[in-house]
């Protein structure tokens, strides 16, 4: 079998991901998580061609959120693209994120992780039975 380069394989995510926020399949899609921003940065071009052809948006995220609703390694110091097709829901996105830092500074993120998480689900379009199974089989939480 053909060995494919991991930068085209990514390339072929973002494509993919990219046309089921287009088809409305998705409001929000991640593309991999990249270790270090200019490993990230390096899919720009490839990006802005893929969201112009989708007629979608994307944006760069520094500091991902991190739930429950992936372990933790897999987010945590990465840098990652979002895919979008509706404002309303990356601003969703972004206001999760600022709940998430609201709670830990008042002590009571314990009581809104869940919710956190939950909602995260819901952006990424997943169905209630998703975001459950995603939630109980992560054994790396923060």
């Amino acid at each position: 079998m053909m060995k494919i380069d991991e930068f085209s394989y990514n390339c072929g995510v973002i494509d993919c991901f990219s046309e089921m926020v287009k088809a409305k399949l998705k409001k929000i899609a991640l593309a991999h998580p990249s270790p270090s921003k200019s490993l990230r940065d390096r899919y720009i071009p490839f990006v802005e061609q893929i969201t112009q052809k989708y007629a979608i948006r994307y944006y760069l995220d520094d500091d991902p959120l991190l739930t429950d609703l992936f372990p933790l390694s897999m987010n945590k110091d990465t840098y990652n693209i979002i895919f979008y097709h509706d404002e309303k829901d990356i601003q969703e996105y972004c206001l999760l994120k600022q709940i998430k830092q609201e709670a830990i500074r008042k002590h009571e993120y314990e009581h809104v992780r869940r919710d956190i998480a939950y909602r995260f689900g819901k952006l990424l379009s997943y169905s209630d039975e998703t975001i459950e199974d995603y939630i109980q089989q992560n054994q790396e939480k923060e």
